[in-house]
């Protein structure tokens, strides 16, 4: 125990606001990762596919986890093949920037997979877009500059 004691008087009405401050503040910094889900029909055309790529890329860049659902009816439940084929078609498409975390399964008359953000590969992607854009404004310096003059002397 120290001699003479040692305490500090404060104000605790200031202190416990301090400390809410604290917390709101921390509570601001955290992400909070949803679910989003994207479903899709065996039977979907190109430009349909291409539109729910878009959506699917965009909420992964925003750090979302994407649930893709493919939705089967009637006789499409006979060729879970040509969903598997959809399925691998989305993985393919979304590339680097999502990785699978849990793999197609059929679920009733639905089969679906979850895919979730890859970080690294999104920093890898943005770091070599931000090279190739720094080379391709050095090229187009490059090229407005004007040619030397070459002397008839020589």
């Amino acid at each position: 125990m120290a001699n003479p004691p040692v305490c500090r008087i404060m104000d605790y009405g200031k202190f416990r606001y301090e400390e809410a401050q604290k917390a709101k503040e921390a509570r601001r910094k955290t992400t909070h990762v949803t679910v989003k889900e994207v479903k899709f029909r065996p039977k979907i055309g190109k430009g349909d596919f291409d539109t729910k790529m878009r959506h699917l890329i965009e909420f992964i860049e925003e750090g979302h986890k994407v649930k893709v659902t493919l939705q089967f009816r009637g006789r499409e439940m006979a060729h879970p093949e040509l969903g598997r084929k959809i399925l691998d078609d989305v993985i393919e498409a979304a590339g680097p920037i999502a990785k699978v975390e849990n793999q197609a399964r059929m679920e009733g008359r639905s089969m679906s997979l979850v895919l979730s953000p890859d970080k690294q590969a999104q920093e890898a992607l943005k770091k070599a877009a931000e090279e190739a854009e720094k080379q391709a404004a050095a090229a187009a310096a490059a090229a407005e500059a004007p040619p030397e003059e070459v002397s008839g002397d020589e």
